[in-house]
């Protein structure tokens, strides 16, 4: 040990350099950067990526509960930052639909407990009656302020001091889970588990954005089946259904499906994808500034997105003990999406990822962003698959799509005021094609494995009927649980020999295998250990057709027969 300690705190110039290294990959990979080769490829998956990213992030904030600037501070950071962390040369990291609702989960339970209203007509107060029952003459200004929004701290305040509280949290947790080489947590996180999980919590979101897509202004529920009392909610008061925000909605949803569609029909004719989004809200924008949509039929709008950067702010510690457990299952789900995805691509074109590396890239995407008024991130596959099939060479794609999102953070940003809610809900609502499609793999998933198909099943239903961090704990100790019964009461058989061949296969699965006399070949698929090996005993008598006690008892009785025999001839003689 005292070796070893030494070893590892050693320093000299080769370790210092190696540990750079290691913990900035960009400094390894860039020097090695084949401009010629690589940077057409970059930078067309950078610019699409980016021009897919800025829809998505002003949408996806309608599922954190927050305004519309701070999911375009986060895709750009989070590009940023993993640019020099990150050891994938084809993920995109940055704002995604499941982490978006986990932390509105949050924010909205905080917000309701500071004493704030949910509801979409709400208007900014101030936070300072709230803090100063709880803390006398506590200075206000100092821990919540956003200078841009308001002079005194209101809701839209409160609600990102929460958000990025629960985000740096997040962030401080997986770098400590890669620091302590944690990375191999992820294997505890199967994929029927993980697909469960995103279905079930697309489920959640499609419901959460279901009010939108008809103009009621009710709030979120908060608590337990969301999904549930979201519908009777909506049932309730469909009579108030805005008309120019259903007509809108079903446009606009009419209109992204068939993109989507013709990109899947024709993705191998297509040099890039169809910018369908980006056309959508460019289109529906415009209609709704000249026809004054807001104005005229009382539809909600994004409002006013300011330019620029807000000032960097620390995350208030006093709000660390309100969102620490719910910083877990984000961390968690985080990591895993991140860490798949890398995997993932890393073996369709042929080179390695670092799980801790990875876990301690997202971890600084979540802390350093944390101070610029952004929310928790992770790996989209959806976006990563449309970087891998437009040429994505390296992360300097990243680079480009951040750079696209600062145009729109420095200049364009507020050509959105006129942008109807509903329009960014069928955004997101489309987004929800590939996790809703595994209904439809089910019955695949049956067939193969029963206990995958139980988890996936099992998973969903908690994540979507209960809540996503208790579907998400249901869904882990059931795997678990699966594994431990598959384990304790595995496929036990005999193997018979394939005529004219060295192959074994069951004999209970197989027939006219060839059985090689006075020898039994006993197959016991799992491993061997005290929870099992009582099963692996009676599975073994029973397929060799054998009672360890009657059989011993039967040679007792024999062997005291022969005795007797011999002991009669012995008298005789």
């Amino acid at each position: 040990i005292k070796s070893k300690l030494r070893h590892q705190l050693s320093c000299s110039l080769p370790r210092v350099k190696r540990t750079l290294t290691d913990f900035f990959p960009v400094v390894r990979w860039l020097p090695k950067y084949k401009i010629k080769e690589y940077v057409w490829g970059d930078v067309m998956s950078g610019l699409i990526v980016g021009i897919i990213l800025v829809p998505q992030a002003i949408a996806y904030c309608l599922l954190a509960g927050l305004e519309p600037i701070y999911g375009l501070y986060t895709s750009f950071f989070a590009n940023i930052i993993y640019f020099f962390l990150g050891t994938s040369r084809h993920v995109s990291v940055g704002i995604f639909s499941l982490m978006s609702l986990m932390v509105g989960q949050v924010v909205d339970r905080e917000v309701y407990l500071a004493g704030f209203d949910l509801s979409e007509d709400s208007k900014q107060s101030s936070l300072a009656a709230v803090w100063n029952t709880t803390r006398d003459h506590q200075n206000i200004e100092d821990n919540l302020t956003i200078v841009a929004f308001s002079s005194e701290c209101g809701k839209e305040c409160y609600a990102i001091g929460i958000a990025t509280a629960l985000t740096f949290l997040a962030g401080v947790y997986q770098v400590l889970m890669a620091v302590l080489r944690l990375g191999f947590v992820s294997v505890y996180l199967s994929a029927p588990m993980l697909d469960g999980f995103a279905t079930g919590a697309s489920c959640t979101i499609l419901t959460v954005q279901a009010k939108y897509l008809v103009g009621l202004k009710i709030p979120r529920h908060q608590g337990y089946g969301t999904v549930v009392v979201t519908w009777i909610n909506i049932f309730k008061n469909i009579h108030k259904t805005n008309i120019c925000d259903l007509i809108t909605s079903a446009i606009c949803i009419a209109v992204l499906l068939a993109g989507k569609e013709l990109q899947d029909r024709y993705k191998n004719r297509l040099k890039i994808p169809l910018p369908t989004e980006l056309v959508v809200v460019a289109l529906a924008t415009v209609v709704s500034h000249f026809v004054d949509l807001n104005g005229q039929y009382n539809s909600s709008i994004s409002g006013a997105i300011p330019t620029g950067f807000i000032p960097p702010k620390v995350p208030s510690i006093e709000l660390f003990p309100r969102v620490a457990l719910d910083a877990i299952p984000l961390a968690v789900i985080s990591f895993a999406f991140t860490v798949s995805l890398s995997e993932m691509f890393a073996k369709k074109n042929g080179y390695t990822v670092r799980p801790n590396q990875e876990m301690l890239a997202i971890g600084f995407c979540n802390i350093i962003p944390s101070f610029f008024h952004s929310f928790t991130t992770s790996a989209a596959l959806a976006k990563t698959m449309v970087k891998d099939s437009t040429g994505c060479q390296t992360q300097v794609s990243s680079v480009v799509s951040a750079f696209v999102v600062l145009l729109v953070l420095l200049f364009l940003a507020p050509f959105f005021y006129s942008l109807q809610k509903c329009v960014l809900a069928c955004i997101i609502i489309v987004s929800l094609r590939g996790a809703l499609r595994k209904f439809r793999d089910f019955p695949r998933l049956w067939r193969v494995s029963k206990s995958d198909a139980t988890v996936w099943m099992v998973t969903m239903c908690s994540s979507a009927l209960i809540s996503v961090e208790i579907g998400l704990v249901i869904g882990v100790v059931f795997s678990m649980m699966c594994v431990m019964v598959q384990t304790q009461h595995p496929k036990a058989s005999l193997l018979g020999q394939i005529e004219n061949t060295n192959n074994y296969e069951d004999m209970d699965d197989y027939d006219h295998l060839v059985i090689i006399p006075k020898v039994k070949i006993f197959r016991f698929q799992a491993p061997l250990y005290y929870a099992n090996k009582d099963f692996f005993l009676k599975s073994l008598f029973k397929a060799v057709g054998l009672e360890p006690f009657l059989e011993k008892s039967r040679r007792r009785k024999l062997e005291k027969k022969a005795k007797i025999r011999i002991a009669t001839q012995t008298d005789k003689e």
